[in-house]
């Protein structure tokens, strides 16, 4: 969640796509050699098996004690106060919301105020807590209906992890107001792992490790099935991206193969976002943070969306590969559906009019991963 403040990355309107043209030799040339890290994925032999009740929290911080939960460790996060950030009306109206569930916050720095969401930073007692509210000004936006479901599916999200504690870290839950729109959450100490959505910097290889390992503890934890819903409908997002152009017949039809033998196959909770923004490197580990599209899906789909930005790792791709298919040949196939939908996903909300140098180098590596990603479908189609 507050991660993102960070980023410096904001959300573009998806336009009508158009192919990359190539700029100064072969498209998504760069530095990495391109394809290593699909090399697994390419040829079907190489993907065989490997061995391989509490009390609700909405009213939490209004209650005596709340300080008491919220310490844990002595350790305390100290923001410098900005009384000009805190003085714009979007931010005074957020204020005024969190004031209602928790009277007792103190606000510190605004850490972000975007056109869809405040974060602001503050402490109740000496906890330090960071509150995310929608912002006013989505109220007039044209996916303002889309937000609100989305927030509240988070609210859910967090209420539903104080019933069931995820064998992750995450922040905990202090206070929600569902009708609002505000959610106040324990503030981790700890920087993202990334600054941007696709990082020109990788992590380094421990980092990933950790990443990748608590990734994958929560997709092997098999919580109540009632706890969340399937927030990706893969018929329709095929459906979606082939009536745009972005798929193939070919494609669509290859993914609609592979989607009915998994027809079947159990569904993975995952994070849904698992982007490295939304993971904040703690003494204590990896904390997953931003569950907006936490929920039900085929399994591999966080491995996928850490395979899609991490194009200048090629180890790191490599170990992600190895990770998806050890599960066996309908672990791979889930693993490919979800790469493909993903990587469109990417391209649709990159390829823009007016990008950059930067990002249009970016874009032709999308475009290279999902060729190659289109040709591992096929010989996974050719393989059944």
């Amino acid at each position: 969640m507050y991660s993102s403040a960070t980023t410096g990355t904001s959300t573009q309107t998806r336009t009508a796509l158009r192919p990359p043209t190539a700029v100064g030799g072969r498209a998504g040339q760069g530095p990495a050699p391109r394809g290593t890290e699909f090399r697994d994925l390419r040829d079907p032999r190489a993907l065989a098996v490997r061995p391989p009740a509490a009390r609700p929290a909405d009213q939490l911080a209004a209650r005596p004690g709340t300080e008491r939960l919220l310490r844990g460790r002595p350790e305390t996060v100290i923001d410098r106060v900005d009384p000009a950030t805190l003085q714009t009306p979007a931010v005074r109206a957020a204020l005024a919301n969190i004031a209602r569930i928790a009277p007792a916050f103190l606000p510190r720095q605004v850490l972000r105020e975007g056109s869809r969401h405040i974060l602001i930073a503050g402490t109740i007692g000496r906890a330090p807590v960071v509150a995310k509210c929608l912002a006013p000004q989505a109220a007039r936006g044209e996916q303002y209906q889309q937000l609100i479901e989305r927030f509240h599916h988070e609210v859910a999200v967090y209420r539903a992890f104080v019933r069931h504690r995820p064998p992750i870290r995450m922040p905990r839950l202090v206070a929600a107001d569902h009708d609002r729109c505000v959610l106040i959450l324990e503030r981790v100490p700890g920087r993202p792992a990334a600054r941007e959505r696709h990082p020109v910097n990788a992590p380094t290889p421990g980092e990933v490790r950790a990443v990748l390992g608590a990734v994958r503890t929560l997709n092997l934890w098999r919580p109540p099935t009632d706890m969340f819903g399937k927030p990706l409908d893969y018929q329709l997002e095929i459906a979606r991206f082939h009536s745009v152009g972005q798929l193939t017949d070919r494609d669509a039809g290859d993914l609609r193969g592979l989607l009915h033998g998994l027809a079947h196959t159990p569904l993975q909770l995952c994070h849904g976002d698992a982007l490295l923004g939304n993971m904040l490197l703690a003494p204590s580990g990896p904390v997953l943070v931003d569950w907006e599209e936490a929920g039900w899906y085929l399994p591999g789909y966080d491995l996928a969306v850490l395979w899609s930005v991490l194009s200048g790792d090629t180890a790191a791709r490599r170990q992600i590969s190895q990770l998806a298919q050890s599960g066996g040949t309908v672990a791979r196939d889930a693993f490919l559906v979800n790469l493909v939908l993903v990587l469109m996903r990417e391209i649709r909300l990159h390829d823009v009019p007016g990008a950059g140098e930067e990002q249009r180098i970016m874009i032709r590596r999308l475009y290279d991963d999902a060729a190659l990603a289109r040709r591992a479908v096929r010989a996974a189609v050719g393989t059944r």
